[in-house]
């Protein structure tokens, strides 16, 4: 059975929700990742942050990102996957939430970080088309 834990990227690092987005955007620069999971003060996931949510959220919004915090960016319910589930619960989260980058979480920690490049490596061909059409489909 291959896992989550097989196909994600090590090593995903939290911004904490009380960080900056200015400060978000020169860790995203510095790790080279376009998503930083958001943890609150107990390191509980509250949300993504995406370097198209700093600028489409904030600086095209006229706000400044020295300002505006990380969490204030994090809406809706935080979705992640524990490190054992099988790929096809992977697949299911994401296309039933319609989401691109999914947290892989173990023993409440956070190891890893699956995005649409750990899925192009991991998924045969066929797996991969059903994830693009389900999750980028108009709905």
């Amino acid at each position: 059975m291959t896992t989550a834990k097989d196909i994600m990227h090590p090593g995903a690092q939290w911004i904490p929700a009380h960080e900056t987005l200015d400060r978000a955007a020169q860790l995203m620069r510095q790790l080279d990742v376009g998503a930083l999971p958001i943890a609150d003060s107990q390191e509980r996931l509250c949300g993504i942050l995406t370097d198209r949510d700093i600028v489409v959220g904030c600086v095209a919004m006229g706000h400044d990102p020295s300002t505006v915090t990380a969490g204030a960016m994090a809406h809706g319910t935080p979705r992640w996957i524990e490190a054992d589930s099988d790929v096809s619960d992977v697949l299911d989260e994401m296309q039933s939430h319609r989401i691109r980058r999914l947290p892989v979480i173990e023993n409440k920690k956070l190891i890893g970080i699956i995005s649409e490049a750990d899925l192009a490596q991991h998924l045969s061909d066929q797996q991969l088309a059903t994830w693009v059409e389900r999750v980028y489909a108009k709905g």
